[in-house]
């Protein structure tokens, strides 16, 4: 007997077509009958192993139609509307008994392993994402990157390997990625190929579908650490070090207006995260993001988050827009996730003009890049400045660059805390404070370096005194920290 949530009996759903009405169990052992032939295969030159694995192979593949074919069944017969309200034992009982029946009626046998993975995979396929699922639960992998149907590639500690989930086909991927982008009021289609999007986990979602991606869908999945990474635990994980630690809480708590710049993937998002941590819990703090990400943890945080145009082309809401909503919201600090298009302007006009302690990101190779990325983004915006005024407005709205870097063994290193002291002449100064040293790589190509301070005091010294921050001098002496 089945539950509220079926639609119609199983026998009258469409008719499942199999291939063959062939029993498939587990291999059964082999039979004094079958000893013979398997003698004659030996010695007739083929190798004995090449059975098993043809075997393996094609109940694989046998297993995947089967699990289409339940897929199918219960589209057929559960009411996805009373899913919402459904717990998720009910679920899995109701997907057991279609399934049980679908699979008699077929006269197809599973064992008992087969049977958990195939109810596994169908309530991921109805209430997740699919073949995705066990990786987003992973905590070990941190990117998801679907190249077409039948390459997925997963990263964990810093590195790239292939792993062996995949989807049916071309169209099962194109499902759901319409499930997570339909999910945020967002589309993707041949005429709007690319999608940004956010995970009901907070995990960041990139698409692109055919025909822009050539050879199948495009996905890319940052995904959400449930557990923010706090400074101690950067500091244990080498990161950066204590020292640097207690200087970077001086720059935060003084209301430095502070830029992370590094590549994708770098820890620029973390990073910035670590830094919020030291800001005042009764500081009013706006934030601005492309995709929600930031997990700051006081008590007075407002959200924002963009948004692009709809089906008409209408409705957008540009980084831009929030920004400029954000300056009559009375907010102590305003930290932008990324900054990477006209909103540069109103992000240095507020970091001018008494937003003191803002932050944001920046896609920059080291801190000189950072600054010429500036000055590159106001001249896109549109902006007619004479070069030298435009770099007197970036020394005196940004204070400091720290620079986060993702190196070749996969390591997340801050390699560089750079001091914005202001124009000598047409050229903006800077001093670097801490910087990451490399002197060579293990023979398995692990980075080998230590930090160490440059021996320049910081050009905010007295500033950290007056707010009574005593920095103790010795950490401006150069060291070594493994």
């Amino acid at each position: 007997m089945f539950s509220r949530y079926k639609k119609t009996q199983v026998a009258e759903a469409a008719p499942v077509e199999t291939k063959s009405p062939e029993p498939v169990a587990a291999p059964a052992a082999e039979t004094q009958a079958d000893k013979p032939s398997a003698r004659r295969v030996v010695q007739s030159g083929t190798p004995a192993r090449a059975a098993p694995a043809d075997k393996e192979k094609k109940r694989k593949e046998r297993l995947a139609d089967i699990k289409l074919e339940m897929h199918r069944a219960l589209l057929e017969n559960l009411n996805l509307a009373a899913l919402d309200g459904a717990s998720e034992a009910e679920l899995r009982e109701e997907i057991n008994d279609i399934t049980s029946e679908v699979l008699q009626e077929k006269g197809i046998v599973l064992n008992r392993d087969e049977r958990r993975a195939m109810i596994n995979d169908l309530y991921d396929e109805v209430k997740g994402l699919g073949p995705l699922e066990p990786l987003l639960k992973d905590e070990s992998i941190s990117d998801i990157l679907v190249n077409g149907p039948q390459q997925i590639f997963i990263e964990q500690n810093g590195k790239l390997s292939l792993s062996d989930v995949t989807f049916k086909d071309e169209k099962h991927l194109m499902r759901i990625i319409d499930k997570i982008v339909s999910a945020v009021g967002r589309r993707v289609d041949e005429s709007n190929p690319y999608v940004d999007a956010r995970l009901q986990d907070g995990s960041r979602f990139n698409a692109m579908v055919p025909p822009v991606a050539i050879d199948g869908s495009l996905v890319s999945i940052r995904k959400f650490k449930k557990d923010k990474l706090g400074i101690d635990d950067l500091v244990n994980f080498g990161a950066f070090t204590e020292e640097m630690a207690v200087y970077l809480q001086a720059a935060v708590a003084t209301r430095l207006n502070i830029i992370v710049s590094g590549g994708t993937g770098s820890g620029k998002t973390t990073t910035l995260n670590a830094l919020s941590s030291f800001i005042d819990n009764a500081e009013r703090i706006l934030t601005i993001e492309d995709t929600a990400e930031l997990q700051l943890q006081q008590a007075h945080v407002g959200r924002m988050e963009s948004r692009p145009p709809n089906v008409e082309g209408k409705g957008a809401v540009t980084p831009r827009d929030c920004l400029k909503n954000a300056l009559r919201m009375r907010p102590d600090r305003i930290i932008v996730g990324e900054t990477r298009g006209e909103e540069v302007i109103d992000m240095l006009q507020a970091m001018n003009t008494g937003h003191d302690g803002s932050m944001t990101t920046i896609h920059a190779n080291s801190a000189r890049d950072g600054v010429a990325r500036l000055e590159n983004m106001i001249a896109m915006a549109g902006i007619e400045m004479p070069l030298k005024a435009m770099r007197a407005q970036i020394s005196s709205a940004v204070n400091l660059i720290v620079q986060a870097s993702r190196l070749q063994d996969g390591s997340r290193r801050m390699t560089s805390i750079t001091e914005i002291t202001g124009m000598e002449g047409d050229v903006i100064s800077m001093q670097e404070i801490f910087r990451f040293q490399r002197v060579g790589l293990t023979p398995d190509n692990k980075i080998l370096g230590h930090f160490t301070a440059t021996g320049v005091r910081s050009a905010f010294s007295e500033r950290f005194r007056m707010w009574g921050y005593d920095v103790p001098s010795s950490i401006y002496e150069p060291f070594r920290a493994e």
